[in-house]
């Protein structure tokens, strides 16, 4: 259960026209219920919503997956997805590398500023290969 806040978060944010609250809902879909997962929430409105996912078998790293809403512009929000740079592949490039931006190791971000079904379909994917290093510890 992510908490009143998130749900408030997703209540407030009403339908756009660029289908990003669509694609953060299908994008938590994938995490929510899942065996040894965990998510929380951290709001900072104007700024970035921020869902994080850990795994119990994880041992070394505080989260597996970040999946922030970028705020900016209420009507026109979009979503940065990242990861640890050794728990994904991206074989089409899509992905930007962040040397040691992610909690200070390398990641990376997936940016998706429109609900392009073959964009979130990739960003899923990596999600779920995220998902399967974290559970391997």
């Amino acid at each position: 259960m992510l908490g009143e806040e998130y749900e408030s978060f997703l209540a407030d944010w009403s339908e756009d026209a660029t289908g990003m609250r669509q694609a953060f809902q299908e994008l938590v879909g994938i995490l929510r219920d899942r065996d040894g997962v965990a998510l929380s929430f951290k709001a900072r409105p104007g700024v970035s919503y921020s869902l994080r996912g850990t795994h119990s078998a994880q041992r070394e790293r505080s989260l597996f997956v970040m999946i922030d809403v970028i705020d900016d512009d209420p009507d026109d929000r979009w979503l940065s997805v990242c990861f640890y740079g050794d728990m994904i592949s991206d074989p089409e490039e899509k992905g930007d590398l962040i040397p040691g931006g992610l909690l200070g190791e390398d990641g990376y971000c997936f940016d998706l500023d429109t609900a392009e079904e073959g964009e979130v379909h990739y960003v899923a994917q990596r999600i779920r290969e995220a998902l399967d290093a974290a559970s391997q510890g």
